[in-house]
């Protein structure tokens, strides 16, 4: 007798597969690219911890070439002032002669300086007033009636009438022979001028090594950008865009950071030009204000200053783009 075999249990039923995960609704549309996959993002970032010290660096080495070529506009502008001031005057010094009255002397230099052309006036340095003059080498306190101190007539020139020295000074020594001489101060004003003009051309200097300091610092980090961007280099090449393309994005970035830095440092001088002139008329009322102010003005470096500073603020920027240009074309040759 054949029996009914037991029945089985059954297996447990596979679990059902998922499909794929339900898209957004039809009323959403794809979710945001990041930013680096944006059609509007640039090629090169802009906004890095590398292009940020590069602005800091382009700002510091503007800020220190604007000081430079301040301070050569105020020394050239103080050398022009000291050069007008002397300039318009020459002086009569006349020596003590034992065997001469030096009072009558002098009165007779001042007599014939009044009646030479081109002299709008003179003025006569009494004996106190010519031993006070040699304060500042010999000391005050001092007996100077034993030494024989020259006096000085300072003759001011007319600005209209163009006087004739060379007449005047022969008039000088056929009156008073080995007594009078006359000073037309040039050799003072030869060295002042040599004075001024090497200082500024030591400013020029300084200015053109920061800039080139400025190039060079623009040179490696063009190039360390170019080596962060090679893949992309290399896909914009593939997608068939040229090299003056490529070179002209790295430019406009670094020309912005060049410019950022520019403004920077040239704003940062103008405040301590601003600063320095705040602090020499608060000393001014002090002896050291008034030989401070007596060397360099009143730090007031003018509009020549203000236009040298931003000036060189736009050629750090210009500076910036053009070697950022070089360099890429050169990397990608």
């Amino acid at each position: 007798m054949t029996g009914t075999a037991p029945p089985r249990a059954s297996a447990p039923a596979a679990p059902p597969e998922r499909g794929p995960a339900p898209g957004p609704g039809p009323g959403s549309g794809p979710g945001p690219l990041p930013p680096t996959l944006r059609r509007n993002a640039p090629l090169v970032p802009t906004d890095s911890q590398a292009s940020r010290a590069l602005a800091a660096v382009i700002a510091i080495l503007t800020f220190l070439a604007a000081l430079c070529a301040g301070a050569a506009e105020i020394v050239a502008s103080s050398a022009e002032q000291w050069q007008g001031t002397v300039a318009q005057e020459v002086t009569i010094q006349i020596r003590p002669n034992p065997a001469r009255d030096i009072d009558a002397d002098v009165a007779r230099a001042d007599a014939i300086a009044r009646a030479a052309p081109g002299i709008a006036g003179t003025r006569v340095f009494s004996k106190t007033e010519a031993e006070r003059l040699l304060e500042p080498w010999l000391g005050s306190g001092l007996d100077l009636s034993d030494l024989p101190v020259p006096r000085l007539v300072t003759l001011k020139l007319a600005e209209t009438t163009a006087p004739d020295l060379k007449q005047l000074r022969a008039s000088l020594v056929e009156a008073l022979p080995g007594v009078a001489s006359l000073d037309d101060h040039a050799l003072w004003l030869r060295r002042l001028s040599t004075m001024a003009n090497t200082f500024v051309g030591v400013g020029i200097g300084i200015v053109a090594l920061v800039l080139v300091a400025t190039g060079l610092a623009v040179v490696f980090a063009t190039r360390g950008a170019m080596a962060g961007n090679r893949e992309v280099v290399e896909v914009l090449h593939f997608v068939g865009a040229d090299d003056d393309f490529i070179a002209r994005a790295f430019q406009r970035r670094f020309f912005g950071l060049g410019l950022r830095g520019g403004i920077i440092g040239s704003g940062a001088a103008l405040v301590a030009f601003a600063l320095a002139g705040l602090v020499a008329r608060t000393w001014r009322s002090g002896p050291a204000g008034e030989e401070i102010e007596a060397l360099f003005g009143a730090f007031h470096i003018g509009w020549r200053g203000y236009a040298s500073v931003l000036l060189i603020g736009v050629i750090a920027s210009v500076v910036t783009g053009i070697v950022s240009r070089l360099t890429v074309r050169r990397f990608l040759a």
